[in-house]
């Protein structure tokens, strides 16, 4: 029976988290957050802050807020929020306020409606979850850029990637679950991310590049587990989407 119970909040998490990942990025680009800001948000939310949220509810672990009695759409969707929040403060000059964050959720947020108040208790309730470590040194887009640069730098048909389509890879990426896992590898999936991107804005009579040779060079992973990932990515890229 527990087993049982186990399993339904599991697959219940599961449309949520899609639903509360497509609001993220839906949501940074209202607020214009730059990509950094979005994929470290992404990073907090959907690889940290959502499967320790689904282990307290499956071990039953009670942390005081009406904010986590019942997982609710809404619910989700201020978390998200406050996962953008925490990113500018750590990579914004200026970070994105309270008040911003709140009229986006006012216009956007249809079952509920969050104080500033709430948006401050939900931002403790977040770090608690995470037990306040909130290192985003580890994110797949940092790995990404790099590559990207360094790629730009070595071969003239580097200008004919478009950065515009990694993004967007990786975007789907993080709306699936099961392609969602590929992050716990951020380094090899950004490379794998940018050889598929190579593939698919490419035009085919221009592959002249090594790109598996070079990402082989620079990341020190076989081409075979390269290739495999690329394959994977590409799969779930052209499946089609509800």
């Amino acid at each position: 029976m527990e087993v049982s119970r186990q399993t339904d909040s599991s697959n219940e998490m599961k449309p949520l988290r899609k639903k509360s990942v497509e609001f993220l990025i839906r949501s940074s680009h209202q607020l214009r957050a730059s990509p950094i800001v979005k994929y470290s948000a992404l990073s907090l939310f959907a690889d940290r802050f959502l499967p320790s949220l689904t282990t307290l509810i499956k071990m039953r672990n009670k942390i005081g807020s009406w904010l986590l009695r019942s997982m609710e759409e809404s619910n989700l969707q201020l978390f998200s929020l406050i996962s953008i929040w925490i990113s500018s403060k750590i990579h914004d000059s200026r970070a994105l306020s309270v008040k911003c964050l709140k009229s986006l959720g006012d216009e956007f947020i249809k079952d509920q409606h969050f104080t500033i108040r709430d948006f401050v208790e939900a931002e403790v309730v977040f770090l608690q979850v995470l037990n306040f470590e909130i290192g985003i040194s580890n994110v797949a887009f940092i790995f990404l850029e790099e590559f990207f640069i360094q790629f730009k730098g070595v071969a003239m048909v580097g200008g004919l990637v478009s950065f515009e389509a990694c993004m967007d890879v990786m975007d789907l990426l993080y709306e699936k679950e099961e392609t969602s896992l590929l992050f716990s590898a951020p380094r090899s999936l950004a490379a794998s991310i940018l050889v598929a991107s190579y593939v698919v804005t490419v035009p085919k009579q221009q592959w002249e590049f090594p790109v598996l040779p070079w990402v082989k060079f620079v990341t020190s992973y076989k081409e075979e587990d390269i290739v495999e990932k690329v394959k994977d990515i590409l799969t779930h890229v052209f499946e089609p989407h509800s």
